[in-house]
């Protein structure tokens, strides 16, 4: 197995304090893809089993709205996407395309139930650092959205705490 890809895995926040082993054991499963520029690693309502590292490349997060697509970030290789479905199961909630010709491992849900039964510690670990990461993209978006309502206006006045 590749140490540089193990090392990759290991600089990650969702593999964050995992061994060698059960990276290992994950890359054994995971499927290697390579997505043209232009292209699509999946869309706002398809499916969601599975989350992605980006090895190399430059993707963009592309979230629809009344029939208008709105472009929301990018993302460059050494970050993951796609983790939600690995918490929720739900249809992915918005777009990755490539920006450049990309490639990725993917991960299936399976392949981290297969981690449980091998090393429970080490699954719940990489659970534990999804739900670390998941709360710093709510703190940030949490953050963006009172920004935006204080600019327009749209946040309650009136009400005043006292510092003590």
């Amino acid at each position: 197995m590749s140490e540089d890809k193990i090392r990759l895995l290991q600089e990650m926040s969702i593999f964050g304090g995992c061994t060698p082993a059960s990276i290992e054991l994950l890359l054994e499963r995971a499927r290697a893809l390579r997505v043209d520029r232009g292209d699509f690693f999946f869309r706002e309502g398809d499916a969601g089993t599975s989350a992605f590292v980006l090895e190399r490349g430059e993707v963009a997060i592309v979230k629809r709205f009344e029939g208008e697509d709105y472009f929301l970030r990018t993302l460059e290789a050494g970050t993951c996407f796609g983790e939600v479905a690995l918490m929720d199961f739900f249809p992915r909630s918005a777009s990755v395309a490539a920006v450049t010709d990309c490639r990725a491992l993917e991960f299936h849900a399976r392949d981290l139930l297969e981690l449980a039964r091998k090393d429970p510690e080490q699954f719940s670990l990489v659970y534990m650092n999804i739900a670390r990461e998941l709360a710093r993209r709510l703190r940030d978006a949490n953050e963006l959205l009172f920004r935006a309502r204080v600019k327009y206006r749209d946040v309650a006045q009136g009400f005043a705490f006292r510092s003590t």
